[in-house]
């Protein structure tokens, strides 16, 4: 997958970025628990460089981070979809919701973020990378 399109549950904001993603991750961090409404959020991380969004009814809420750094997650205002967030720890760098891309299905995780407060029901695939928080290198 070299391009990467998707969208908002309205079809409000729209989102590409014609670079591949670094990482797919799974967070199991309680922010992404309460911000996805789940046990965890799957995040393709992307190259903020050539990002593109469009739309106009882009919100954002910024919280502190574990690693006390800003963590600004941005969302649809209309429909309340999360799209994407913005990490201060990780400059350069966007977390994408791999439920807003318009082809999920091509971006299976390959590392486990924030272990140490997954669910206990959640399983976790041990054969990928897994991480008690995020790696600091």
């Amino acid at each position: 997958m070299n391009t990467i399109k998707g969208n908002c549950l309205c079809g409000g904001i729209h989102y590409s970025s014609h670079l591949a993603p670094l990482s797919t991750a799974v967070c199991h961090c309680i922010d992404c628990q309460k911000q996805s409404g789940s046990a965890f959020s799957v995040n393709l991380l992307v190259q903020a460089e050539g990002f593109l969004v469009q739309g106009v009814s882009l919100g954002c809420y910024a919280k502190a981070g574990g690693s006390g750094l800003p963590v600004k997650r941005y969302f649809c205002t209309r429909c309340g979809s999360a799209l994407y967030s913005e990490i201060a720890s990780m400059p350069g760098v966007l977390a994408v919701k791999a439920g807003t891309l318009s082809h999920p299905r091509n971006s299976a995780p390959n590392l486990h973020l924030w272990c140490a407060s997954a669910q206990p029901w959640v399983v976790i695939d041990r054969s990928l990378p897994c991480f008690e928080q995020t790696p600091t290198e």
